[in-house]
């Protein structure tokens, strides 16, 4: 919570705001499956949501899956009982992930986010 209270009072689109780095773009110069998240979820708290389509595509679209899954997870803490990702999903996210990753950095992707975090 205070991370995103944070990040409500301070535009991650400002390269001159503090906010952390991506070390994959910083080591490789490829944009992650994360690359734009800070700046999507700050255009979410301020109801942007197109502009949020543009910074990350891929996150906002499986955002509702993560609350989800961080939802059951917390009731799995609360009831002291181990809940493991099921594996087909697990591998569904990460093939999706690096297929997001590869199509976001060929050649005249329309959807550059800028600055990385």
């Amino acid at each position: 919570m205070a991370g995103l209270a944070y990040l409500a009072g301070h535009d991650p689109h400002d390269p001159s705001t503090a906010m952390p780095g991506c070390p994959v773009h910083h080591v490789t110069g490829l944009d992650c499956p994360a690359c734009g998240t800070l700046r999507a979820t700050y255009d979410v708290l301020h109801g942007r949501w197109a502009a949020a389509g543009h910074d990350n595509m891929f996150v906002l679209a499986c955002a509702p899956l993560l609350v989800g899954l961080l939802a059951r997870q917390a009731r799995a803490v609360r009831d002291d009982r181990y809940a493991p990702l099921p594996a087909p999903l697990a591998y569904g996210l990460g093939g999706a992930a690096l297929v997001w990753m590869v199509v976001r950095n060929l050649p005249g992707w329309p959807l550059t986010p800028g600055s990385h975090g």
